[in-house]
């Protein structure tokens, strides 16, 4: 299989392919970049490998949720590309690959992952190991606030870590949840190599059905229809 993905739902812009066992990566931590580097390192992991965009199989998106505009790029350009060579896409949890990191890099059985959502609020997703020693979710992507996250007091403490970069942003939600952590892994944002782990070809859609997963819809609305 030979598939290419992408995620520039945060800070990170980070573009992946994997052809069978081999990977060519490419991420960078740059903020308000993204769409200046996405094409580049694009372009540049297919000639690596020499690679046409015909030749995939299908892209991989890292659909959110997470930084609007930068959804906003990664779908766009998924879609133009995907339209453009015959291809499907596979939406994938961007903060399911996070999770998918620190699973791979420690031995967590549960992962909390928070993203700023700003207005005082992160995006959250919870994980537990599962098949593969893959993520599987707890419960719903959500907002939320700076306050305890009611379903890691089920959990044991010592195997459940927290990542993402909302933990820095917010100290008020790290002091509320402390008490259920085991510990603070290093991996704030996603990284494509792990969308392509948790890729399912089943799950692939039309380039035109992509729904960025903004869960905050009043940011997604057009301003005459949002509240005054």
């Amino acid at each position: 299989m030979k598939l290419l993905a992408i995620d520039t739902s945060s800070l990170a812009c980070t573009v992946a392919l994997g052809i069978g066992d081999e990977l060519i990566e490419r991420h960078e931590e740059q903020e308000r970049e993204h769409t200046r580097l996405l094409m580049p390192m694009i372009r540049d992991v297919l000639d690596q490998a020499g690679v046409a965009l015909t030749d995939l199989d299908a892209i991989i998106l890292g659909n959110g949720p997470g930084s609007f505009i930068g959804m906003r790029i990664a779908a766009s350009v998924s879609q133009g590309l995907a339209h453009g060579a015959g291809l499907k896409i596979v939406p994938v949890s961007s903060l399911a690959a996070v999770a998918a990191e620190v699973m791979d890099t420690s031995d967590a059985k549960v992962v909390a992952v928070t993203q700023d959502a700003h207005m005082h609020e992160v995006y959250v997703g919870l994980y537990e190991r599962g098949a593969e020693n893959l993520p599987q979710p707890i419960c719903d992507e959500r907002l939320q606030r700076q306050d305890a996250i009611e379903e890691l007091r089920r959990d044991d403490r010592s195997s459940t870590f927290a990542a993402g970069q909302g933990w820095q942003r917010y100290p008020k939600l790290l002091a509320a949840n402390e008490s259920v952590l085991g510990g603070q892994s290093d991996a704030l944002y996603p990284r494509a190599a792990y969308l392509l782990k948790l890729a399912e070809l089943s799950d692939a859609i039309p380039p035109e059905d992509i729904q960025p997963a903004y869960l905050r819809q009043k940011v997604a609305e057009k301003p005459r229809t949002r509240d005054s």
